[in-house]
């Protein structure tokens, strides 16, 4: 079943290439497994360091871990509105939590520099 909304035309165009190139032999699909299970561990340690970093909640980093959830929350749905449904599920599937929880550690790694190091 084709998707022919704006969205689903935009995720075509962009994606489409990249199946092609993924479907093409077993070592391209392994590299983004590989890759993308690189970034997921990236992405946790980066929030398990600086949630450990901030330290225990309190009033005030009950909202930084909030706005952190928040964030991350945001990206999986903008990632599942952008990644196709059809094709390789699973591995954008694992690039979407993966972005998730990097994008999370980025926002707990600027508030910690910006609120706890000064």
């Amino acid at each position: 079943m084709k998707d022919n909304s704006i969205t689903g035309k935009i995720t075509e165009k962009i994606f489409h290439p990249f199946k092609i190139w993924v479907e093409e032999s077993n070592d391209h699909w392994n590299m983004m497994l590989v890759g993308g299970l690189g970034l997921i561990i990236i992405g946790v340690i980066l929030v398990f360091v600086y949630r450990s970093k901030i330290g225990k909640t309190d009033e005030r980093t009950s909202s930084i871990y909030l706005k952190s959830t928040y964030i991350m929350f945001a990206v999986v749905i903008l990632l599942d509105m952008i990644f196709p449904k059809e094709y390789m599920w699973q591995l954008f599937f694992l690039f979407k939590y993966s972005l998730a929880f990097i994008a999370g550690g980025i926002y707990l790694a600027i508030r910690y520099k910006k609120d706890f190091l000064n």
